[in-house]
């Protein structure tokens, strides 16, 4: 994973003058990309990263993140992997591919999947998803994050359902991953739901909107760098620029 993009500063002292969404809001993504995806050596070596990127932006997001990043230090790392593979390879019952909570196994999720890709397409940036869907949360987080702030948003608020159901569906089975949604969902409109049932409700009327302005390229988000390795290679998606 990297950081990609820049844009000049203007006048005003403002990444070209565009509306700004809170830092802590995009460091929260950016952290909840890493912790979600497959453990490795390398990805554990940033933990002290991701805790100090937390204390200094979000601190009152530090207890969802606590427990995972505490199970990096005192965990040995092919219990993580186990783990890891048990909850989200194994088992549909904790999907990370947004549409799969919306549409299943189904042909219009094909559909959903292309229109994914339109919308990295459109922000000028390509994904190197290394075998993962358009639509796999830390390859949303990390384009809510560093690429389109703005448009990251809105997906993740056209997902809250899907969000919602992963998260009540890992704070019963795995409390420390869903911590990480339950930050993610505590940046996003609304307040989020106590139970599934209400979260069924709010994916048939529609989740809270509101429009923020967002600037993409702020300095103080996390510095992010190459991640390598992994049960198949290198596991983490990263997104880059298109050219030509």
């Amino acid at each position: 994973m990297r950081h990609i993009g820049s844009r000049p500063v203007g006048a005003d002292g403002r990444h070209g003058g565009a509306p700004r969404e809170p830092v802590a809001s995009r460091v929260v993504w950016q952290a909840a990309s890493l912790c979600l995806s497959y453990p490795e050596e390398t990805l554990l070596a940033r933990g002290p990263l991701l805790r100090q990127g937390l204390s200094e932006a979000a601190p009152d997001q530090w207890p969802n993140f606590a427990a995972l990043l505490v199970s990096w230090l005192s965990t040995a790392l092919p219990e993580l992997q186990t783990e890891y593979v048990e909850i989200f390879d194994l088992s549909r019952k904790y999907a990370l591919d947004l549409s799969y909570w919306t549409d299943g196994d189904t042909r219009r999720r094909g559909e959903v999947l292309a229109s994914f890709k339109a919308r990295y397409r459109a922000s000028g940036f390509l994904g190197n998803l290394r075998g993962e869907l358009p639509d796999h949360l830390p390859v949303v987080l990390e384009y809510a994050a560093i690429v389109d702030p703005l448009d990251g948003a809105a997906l993740l608020q056209e997902y809250r359902p899907s969000l919602e159901l992963l998260r009540l569906a890992l704070l019963d089975r795995a409390p420390a991953y869903g911590g990480i949604v339950q930050a993610v969902c505590s940046t996003l409109p609304g307040e989020s739901p106590g139970d599934r049932q209400t979260v069924l409700t709010i994916a048939r009327n529609g989740p809270p909107t509101e429009s923020v302005g967002l600037d993409p390229y702020d300095a103080r988000l996390l510095p992010l760098a190459e991640v390598h390795g992994g049960r198949h290679g290198d596991r983490h998606p990263s997104l880059a620029r298109e050219s030509g």
